[in-house]
């Protein structure tokens, strides 16, 4: 009987140990999948984010560029609004900023 239960014992221990073994080297594996598939998730978000980014970049780069389009435009019509101004009025013009000026001087000297 004790050679029956160590046999039993044995068998068990070694289908316990072979199962062990094995579910050792499947749980390698099988934690080897998903750490493949974690990795692979992981390198497909990156990719994910790169290319959200990439597009938000895009728009925010093609936003500026029309931002700056437009400040340019409007500077340089205020330029040649104010050129055409001092044409037509240059005395104005003249005394205007002789009085601008005169101002300053007097800000700054203090």
């Amino acid at each position: 009987m004790a050679q029956e239960n160590q046999n039993q014992g044995g068998a068990q221990g070694s289908a316990g140990m072979g199962g062990t073994t094995m579910g050792g080297g499947g749980a390698t594996d099988a934690q080897g999948n998903p750490l493949q598939s974690s990795k692979t998730h992981a390198r497909q978000a990156a990719e994910d984010l790169r290319t959200a980014a990439t597009e938000m970049a895009g728009q925010y780069r093609g936003k500026a560029e029309a931002a700056w389009g437009d400040a340019q435009d409007r500077v340089r019509t205020f330029q040649e609004d104010g050129e055409a101004y001092v044409r037509d009025n240059p005395t104005k013009a003249v005394f205007t900023a002789l009085g601008i000026g005169f101002v300053l001087g007097i800000i700054f000297r203090r």
